[in-house]
């Protein structure tokens, strides 16, 4: 894994929005896998104000609350809404979160592994780092190997999203991409800014590769990239080295 250290979360937003504005110019048909949460809120507001083009682009979210719908203040989709989609100039119909209200999530979650391979497969995915090296939903024991489904939520994970929450408790399960959905993408981008990650990002980069840190098995993709800020990368063992080998 390609290891970035930069001085803080903005630089990691800008060298993060470099890698997407590369891949648009490149492939203008990109399909992207984008995440939600704290972490990708000041890209999304740098890919906005940059003015990309991506009306040729595909996006799938990695995941979705079981029990909310598109409408629902606090789903995903609401929040790819708010914060990206209104702001760039993607089709509606090019552009898919996976369906919490589905009356067959089983069924959702095949059509969703579907749509991907009709898409050609993803060319990017852009991750967040849960605090207990969960991506996406993927929480810990998830098996590397796993595809779209329905995931019971950890109680960190769920207290993690609380404060975004604005009505009622956060929900129990969610339709997540699999890590083995995730590994398939042509190149993986993961982000980790603040101290709040310092204590599992070295376990996700240089620990041993385990389901119970499913980030871990990124080590194994052969075009993955990390962009982490100093605060997140105090504790990495070769910092030093990750310095001179990849330099910011």
């Amino acid at each position: 894994m390609e290891v970035v250290i930069l001085l803080n979360p903005d630089d990691v937003t800008r060298r993060a929005a470099d890698l997407v504005q590369g891949l648009l110019t490149e492939r203008p048909q990109a399909v992207l896998a984008l995440p939600t949460g704290r972490t990708p809120l000041a890209l999304y507001r740098e890919l906005s104000a940059r003015g990309l083009d991506f009306s040729q682009a595909r996006t799938f979210n990695l995941d979705e609350y079981v029990g909310l719908g598109p409408e629902h203040p606090d789903s995903f989709a609401s929040y790819m809404e708010q914060n990206f989609f209104r702001h760039v100039n993607l089709p509606p119909a090019q552009r898919r979160v996976p369906h919490g209200m589905a009356a067959d999530l089983a069924a959702e979650a095949r059509a969703y592994e579907e749509a991907i391979r009709a898409a050609g497969g993803l060319d990017l995915a852009i991750l967040g780092l849960g605090e207990d090296g969960h991506i996406a939903f993927n929480e810990p024991s998830s098996s590397l190997g796993s595809r779209t489904r329905v995931m019971a939520l950890h109680s960190s994970t769920r207290q993690a999203n609380l404060e975004s929450f604005k009505r009622g408790p956060v929900p129990t399960h969610g339709l997540t991409m699999g890590v083995g959905t995730i590994m398939e993408a042509r190149r993986v981008l993961l982000l980790a800014t603040g101290p709040r990650k310092a204590t599992i990002l070295p376990r996700v980069i240089e620990g041993p590769i385990s389901s119970l840190v499913p980030a871990t098995a990124l080590q194994l993709h052969p075009q993955a990239i990390a962009l982490v800020d100093e605060a997140a990368a105090r504790r990495l063992e070769l910092k030093d080295y990750y310095r001179t080998a990849y330099p910011a």
